[in-house]
């Protein structure tokens, strides 16, 4: 087998730890922003009953939830043992990772409390999706940074 220049040079990109950020944070992030604005408006304008795309949306946005809510805990995991443990509260993507652990969190938490709470529950997925936004903007956390 063959390695490419590439492959060979970029050592951060064979990292397990590289490697399960990028698939996670693809997973999550792009199920949540699929999901909300491109597979349920596209369901809709097939024509079918807006009751069976509501119900569709209600089934599958929990699902996503906690899948993000899993994926993030994942990143956070690698987040940490990348760089350290204080790298959750005082690096943004430990911040933006915490900020969708919360979310769902309270996804889950605030219709047992307040069962009419459907704006919260908007609220939060659509906080999730931003929050993975901007983590889709960060460097991915490197094990070994080289030393200047």
């Amino acid at each position: 087998m063959r390695l490419s220049r590439f492959a060979i040079s970029k050592p951060g990109l064979r990292d397990a730890g590289t490697i399960s950020w990028l698939l996670a944070q693809t997973l999550w992030v792009g199920g949540l922003w699929l999901l909300h604005f491109l597979v349920l408006p596209a369901i809709a304008k097939t024509g079918l009953a807006a009751l069976l795309v509501e119900e569709l949306g209600n089934t599958l946005r929990p699902l996503l939830v906690g899948l993000a809510a899993f994926c993030a805990g994942l990143q956070a995991l690698v987040l940490v043992r990348a760089e350290r443990l204080a790298s959750l509260w005082r690096d943004m993507r430990g911040q933006l990772l915490l900020v969708v652990v919360v979310m769902a969190g309270s996804y889950f938490a605030v219709p047992l409390l307040l069962p009419e709470a459907e704006l919260w529950l908007m609220f939060s997925y659509l906080v999730m999706a931003f929050c993975g936004l901007l983590l889709v903007l960060q460097p991915v956390p490197e094990r070994f940074r080289r030393r200047l």
